[in-house]
């Protein structure tokens, strides 16, 4: 703690300088050097303040099953670490290389959305609009920071263990920008509850955090269902208390994933990487080494749903190899029944959009 604690004291100057970088940017926008765009359809963005791993990807897929039956709509990230540029739209046979690992999720599991990627998200809305003009709602894929459109809904998510109110600016902490930033939010929403959050619990935070009177705050969780093999969908099973796992990683944070496994099985062994890593044939040697290490004889190889589409660039590997690779689906829920009115929400802010 001593040590955690140093650090931050020896990077707070990096910190203010970063900082004063960050409130420059907003001045410039505040007083119109820099523009931010409006559209004439309805914009929702969800992003965080922090660093990654408050559950993005899970709540985008939450908007999306919300509305897909009712609305066309399109995602749009910025294709975090693929090996391409510039807009574009998924299409069959494309991998995380040439769009993402995110939005190929994206993809595979909406494959009547149109999932589109682009660094400029100004430029790429007209795109979209462009290619698809059908197009009615656009969701932005970890858009808060980007200033550059204006959403006419603003979802923050912050980690119910890591709220942004006790975060630091970079590189100290990890937050993008100045706490205050949390104003811009219409929606806020606390993420990785514990699945029996408390109402004392729930005040304690929502003390903390201090919404605005315009602003609503909910608690969600992860329900986490059957995992499928990676290779094909059809292939599910249940985790079971006398397995041993091992788990391959690359997201940004795992705690509340182990938490949960070591829940369900005997052990869980963990092979963990950077967040958005993408596996080579060394990682596929270490994954089939520790996999052949384990003695127990009921094992199994589980990751998430967005390692598993780079691990399919390994699939000549893993299927040479037999491994037993099966992904963990996950879907968002809310505490308190409050589901149905953070569904109202984004209801009633679609019926009175207005152009």
């Amino acid at each position: 703690m001593l040590q955690e604690w140093t650090i931050k004291v020896l990077l707070a100057p990096l910190s203010l300088l970063y900082g004063l970088g960050v409130s420059l940017r907003d001045f410039f926008y505040r007083v119109g050097l820099l523009k931010s765009v409006k559209f004439d359809l309805p914009v929702i963005s969800v992003g965080n303040l922090s660093v990654g791993g408050a559950g993005k990807t899970p709540h985008i897929e939450y908007l999306v099953r919300l509305l897909k039956d009712y609305i066309n709509l399109a995602t749009l990230s910025r294709g975090y670490r693929r090996k391409t540029t510039g807009f574009m739209i998924a299409q069959a046979g494309m991998t995380a290389e040439d769009i993402g690992d995110e939005p190929l999720q994206f993809a595979h599991k909406f494959p009547d959305v149109v999932v589109a990627v682009g660094e400029n998200r100004s430029f790429a809305i007209p795109g979209i609009l462009g290619r698809e003009p059908d197009t009615q709602l656009i969701l932005l894929d970890d858009a808060f920071q980007h200033r550059a459109v204006t959403p006419g809904l603003n979802i923050l998510l912050t980690e119910y263990g890591r709220p942004f109110t006790r975060d630091y600016l970079l590189p100290s902490g990890r937050l993008r920008e100045w706490r205050s930033a949390y104003q811009r939010a219409d929606i806020i929403i606390v993420t990785k509850c514990p699945a029996n959050l408390s109402l004392e619990a729930r005040q304690a935070l929502m003390d903390e955090i201090k919404p605005r009177p315009y602003q609503r705050v909910y608690f969600s969780y992860y329900a986490y269902r059957k995992p499928y093999y990676i290779f094909d969908s059809k292939y599910v099973t249940e985790l079971q208390s006398d397995w041993e796992l091992l788990f391959i990683s690359a997201i940004a944070n795992t705690d509340y994933l182990m938490s949960y496994l070591g829940e369900q099985v005997n052990t869980v062994n963990l092979l963990e990487y950077e967040d958005h890593h993408y596996f080579d044939e060394q990682d596929m040697k270490a994954l089939l080494n520790n996999f052949n290490n384990i003695q127990h004889p009921k094992k199994l190889i589980i990751t998430t749903e967005k390692d598993a589409t780079r691990l399919e660039l390994h699939r000549d590997f893993l299927t040479a190899n037999r491994l037993p690779i099966f992904a963990l689906p996950v879907e968002v829920r809310f505490h308190f029944d409050d589901g149905p009115r953070f569904d109202q929400d984004i209801k009633d802010f679609l019926l009175n959009f207005k152009t």
